[in-house]
C-alpha cells in the first residue's frame, strides 16, 4: 500500500490526557511551505490549549522520511499520525480535548 494511503490505527486511551500532557509532533522539511502554514497553526492551536509541541526534520531522520515523505507536513498526536499536507485548526483542537 501506499505510504500515502496507509493511516495507523489509534491506539486505546485507558486514561483520557489533558490538552496539557499532549505532545503535537511536527515532521517537516526545510523550504516546504505547505510545512510553514502548519507551523504557524500547529504554534497557535498548542499556545491556546497548553499542549506541547517539537519539529522534527524528515531530512535528518531516515526513519521518518521512510514513512512519511510523500506526506509532508505530517502532524502527529501523541505519536499517532492526526494528518498530513494541511492542519486544520479546529480539528487539531479537537483532538487535543480543547
Amino acid at each position: 500500500m501506499s505510504p500515502l494511503l496507509r493511516r495507523t490505527t489509534k491506539k486505546t486511551k485507558t486514561t483520557k490526557k489533558t490538552a496539557d500532557e499532549r505532545v503535537v509532533t511536527l515532521v517537516s522539511k526545510p523550504g516546504c511551505h505547505l510545512c510553514d502554514d502548519a507551523r504557524a497553526v500547529v504554534e497557535t492551536v498548542c499556545s491556546e490549549t497548553g499542549a506541547s509541541w517539537e519539529e522534527k526534520d524528515i531530512t535528518q531522520d531516515e526513519a521518518l522520511h521512510r514513512a512519511y515523505w510523500e506526506q509532508i507536513p505530517v502532524v502527529l498526536v501523541d505519536g499517532e499520525q492526526h494528518t498530513f499536507w494541511r492542519v486544520d485548526a479546529d480539528r487539531l483542537r479537537r483532538e487535543l480535548g480543547a
